[in-house]
């Protein structure tokens, strides 16, 4: 079946954001009094489906508006200089807008950090939908911003396709009826992922464009 819509991920599947994720949780952390992480290590781990992840990098049961607040101070602060595109994408993301694809964005990152990062990468006016953390009641792995998506859009979860990196998009995903393709240049280390945006590319323009 054809498929109308491609809905991406963001970090780690459009943007290179490990650094500025991983200095921002440690800027928290240093808020807190708690000492650095490695930053290899909170990279691995932040995708991780299976951790309590207040309680892996903050020490606490759940996360506090203050934690988000300091998070996205440091991430406004710095995105300019720490984000970059993975290259290739913004001629992917062109190409398949030229074809007539939807695209959309759907990120556990908050709203005003999603809009500053895409504005800054000068991308923002390429899609026709963007669903962030505080505008779902769940983020991922729940398909809370999947569905926000469809229903801005107008769209069903056959007429989509979602890309991401890791175990929470997939999940999501899967939640949502949506067809997934996983993609391991940003933080994922799967070994059967999508390995290339021109293999990336390829497959959507064989398989989706029909």
């Amino acid at each position: 079946m054809k498929k109308k819509l491609i809905i991406f991920d963001m970090d780690g599947t459009l943007i290179n954001s490990s650094i500025t994720i991983a200095n921002a949780i440690n800027y928290v952390r240093g808020k807190i009094n708690l000492p650095p992480m490695d930053v290899d290590l909170i990279c691995k781990k932040v995708n991780d489906h299976t951790l309590n992840s207040a309680k892996y990098f903050y020490e606490i049961d759940e996360f506090e508006q203050q934690h988000e607040i300091w998070f996205g101070e440091y991430y406004s602060n710095h995105h300019e200089k720490e984000l970059a595109l993975y290259g290739g994408i913004e001629e992917l993301l062109l190409s398949l807008k030229d074809r007539g694809f939807k695209l959309a964005v759907a990120t556990n990152a908050y709203k005003q950090s999603t809009v500053e990062s895409l504005t800054h990468l000068n991308i923002i006016d390429i899609f026709d939908a963007i669903a962030c953390h505080d505008e779902v009641k769940r983020g991922k792995p729940y398909p809370d911003m999947l569905f926000r998506v469809l229903n801005e859009l107008g769209m069903g979860a056959e007429d989509a396709i979602f890309i991401g990196d890791g175990s929470r998009d997939e999940i999501a995903s899967n939640r949502a009826n949506i067809d997934y393709i996983m993609v391991n240049w940003g933080f994922s280390e799967y070994d059967d992922a999508i390995d290339s945006i021109s293999k990336l590319e390829d497959i959507l323009l064989r398989q989706f464009s029909n």
